[in-house]
């Protein structure tokens, strides 16, 4: 072994405090970052693999009542791969056990064959058959918070009539990895869930025989998105259609997109703390180890070494103490991912989970990781690598000091002798007491960021709950009702006042921009 090697692994263990130090923080860095990198590619891969395995839509369409026909016109459109028209309703559902009432979104799956795109992940049972009408299908996170099994039952308000429905399967689709009710802000699936009829039954149900209200299809890869849904506008228009929409802003679909995007910032602003923090210390460590051993790098260039030799020396320490804390942040990065990746399988109901992170993720935590070690540890190589023999054999020259005008002041208005040292330092060296109240500012940031979280929901909470949403009960409708309604609701007991409200999708245009909101009717205020 070389002598320099022999003196880097005595360096290593005189400082394995600060070794220990340095490389933890860089482990939590480098955790963080590939925690952040792993979880987005198997959440990428997961979804892909989710959306093709199942044929998930590309384009989204409802309306008020189509015949079956125009899927044929839709069908014959240039880049348009499968289509499948469906009947959704809203109902009210009665669940044994469940006081509270219950909103249920119906959709329609064909009886006799499997839908040509959106098909359900089967976890339990059987689709509903041909000539049974009230056999269903409840979603796997509705029917486990009311512990429904196959055989099971529960009533539904369906076009104003009580039926009674069957439960023959328990199933998840990729348009409802994230299910929300209308009007929630969250969801919740003991009060909202997804339940799936046969397609004939739900057509007789709602005097649809031979239409539809809601159309999905996929498209050939490259086909003009923009178009097919301008084409598809134009054969709706006259039938209630409110505007198709593409996938990417199909809700649930954001939802879970939106997801690994904020992974993304994620991603870039908490390694990057730690990073500079890494890349602080080891400038500090690396500073003290050069000017103690100033001497001993004298007498090695007196024995030959050139300058590369020493400014590899220290730059072999810092890739060492850089190797330890990447060889850490990367088993608790994997961990990290694993776990991280799990529960959002969990939350967004993945019927499988594909976590088979690439090299890349690493590589590229390494990369970052020791250039910002080797960035901070630079400045200090350079010193000793540029420092003379003869130079480095006495101790060094002390620091030329001049009286400043702030000295002056600082005297001139009576401050007293430990405060103009304080300050005294902190002019002569304005870098290094920057650098400190930067790193003590990160760390503060650190702390805040992860404690903010909880004043800022409550706030939110209080503005829309307790001052924009002040009322006690909000009543939804599958169907718009008159005046009659909210007259009925105000004469029950205990109702001091009653305020309608009207909401309907729609596309808002400015100039070339487009973007789908919600319109919101509300009363009048009379002057």
């Amino acid at each position: 072994m070389a002598p320099l090697d022999r003196k880097l692994l005595r360096d290593i263990v005189r400082l394995k405090g600060q070794v220990l130090a340095i490389a933890l923080v860089m482990a939590s860095g480098v955790g963080v970052l590939v925690m952040a990198l792993t979880s987005i590619e198997a959440l990428h891969e997961t979804a892909n693999a989710y959306y093709e395995r199942y044929n998930f839509a590309d384009i989204f369409a409802n309306v008020k009542r189509a015949p079956e026909h125009l899927a044929d016109r839709i069908r014959r459109l240039e880049g348009v791969q499968s289509v499948e028209t469906r009947v959704v309703q809203y109902a009210v559902l009665d669940i044994s056990g469940f006081e509270e009432p219950v909103m249920g979104q119906l959709v329609s799956v064909p009886e006799s064959r499997e839908a040509s795109v959106n098909r359900l992940a089967i976890r339990e049972g059987r689709s509903p058959r041909t000539g049974f009408p009230d056999e269903v299908i409840l979603s796997e996170p509705f029917a486990e918070a009311h512990q429904l099994g196959l055989g099971d039952s529960l009533r539904a308000i369906i076009n104003g009539k009580w039926r009674e429905l069957t439960v023959v399967g328990v199933a998840l689709a990729p348009e409802f990895v994230y299910v929300i009710g209308p009007g929630s802000l969250m969801p919740d699936n003991l009060r909202f869930g997804v339940i799936w009829m046969g397609h004939e039954a739900l057509q007789n149900a709602y005097d649809l025989d031979g239409a539809f209200n809601d159309v999905s299809f996929s498209i050939l890869r490259g086909a003009d998105e923009e178009f097919l849904i301008d084409r598809v506008d134009d054969i709706l228009s006259r039938y209630g259609g409110i505007g198709a929409y593409a996938r990417k802003d199909q809700i649930s679909n954001w939802f879970l997109m939106n997801e690994i995007e904020q992974m993304k910032t994620l991603a870039s602003i908490l390694p990057t703390i730690f990073l500079i923090v890494a890349a602080y210390l080891t400038n500090m460590v690396l500073a003290r180890l050069i000017s103690v051993e100033r001497s001993e790098i004298g007498l090695l260039k007196a024995f030959g070494y050139r300058h590369r030799d020493v400014a590899w020396h220290y730059v072999k320490l810092v890739l060492l103490i850089g190797l330890i804390g990447v060889g850490l942040g990367w088993a608790v990065g994997y961990w990290l991912g694993i776990y991280n990746t799990t529960v959002y399988a969990k939350f967004y109901r993945f019927p499988f989970l594909l976590f088979q992170p690439g090299p890349q993720s690493f590589v590229a935590a390494a990369i970052i990781s020791l250039a910002a070690a080797l960035f901070g540890a630079m400045s200090s190589v350079r010193r000793a690598a540029a420092l003379p023999p003869a130079e480095s054999m006495r101790p060094p020259s002390p620091p030329i000091f001049r009286k400043s005008r702030f000295a002056a002041l600082a005297e001139s208005i009576g401050l007293d002798q430990p405060t103009r040292i304080i300050l005294r330092q902190v002019t002569r060296w304005p870098l290094r007491a920057f650098g400190t109240s930067l790193g003590i500012g990160m760390a503060v940031a650190v702390l805040i960021s992860a404690m903010q979280w909880s004043d800022a929901l409550n706030h939110m909470v209080d503005v829309y709950f307790e001052q924009a949403q002040t009322q006690d009960l909000t009543v939804g409708f599958a169907e718009q009702r008159s005046s009659e309604a909210m007259r009925g609701l105000a004469e029950l007991p205990g109702v001091m006042a009653t305020e309608p409200l009207r909401a309907v999708s729609a596309k808002v245009r400015v100039g070339h921009r487009e973007r789908r909101e919600a319109l919101q009717g509300v009363p009048s205020i009379s002057s």
